[in-house]
């Protein structure tokens, strides 16, 4: 299985439907406290590497369980974000593509001395 964007913006969009009345609706003014909850969910997965180190997530089933659910929580949230400011899949990932492509033609060491050292 692979999942996509557009999948995942679906399935979040799925699991708001049941919680509309209480949830924090789809709308701009909410996806700062979106954000925010992804970072706390980026700390959950950071506590657990913190906690277990890099080989017991590679090593021990559950431990990666763990960090990847944490990690998927995370996903969860960001799309949440993307939702709120009415962010499409194709948008994203047009915006992607072009960072990545972007990425690609970067020299970071080039860039990281003239901007620390130059």
């Amino acid at each position: 299985m692979d999942l996509t964007v557009s999948q995942m913006m679906q399935m979040q969009k799925a699991l708001f439907e049941p919680h509309r009345d209480t949830w924090h609706p789809m709308e701009p003014e909410y996806g700062k406290d979106f954000l925010l909850y992804m970072v706390e969910e980026l700390g959950e997965a950071i506590a657990v590497l913190k906690k277990k180190g890099s080989g017991a997530i590679m090593e021990d089933g559950a431990v990666r369980a763990a960090f990847l659910e944490e990690m998927a929580d995370v996903l969860m949230y960001y799309h949440d974000v993307l939702l709120r400011y009415h962010v499409t899949p194709e948008e994203f990932s047009e915006i992607y593509l072009r960072k990545h492509l972007r990425n690609m033609g970067r020299n970071y060491t080039r860039e990281y001395e003239e901007q620390y050292h130059g």
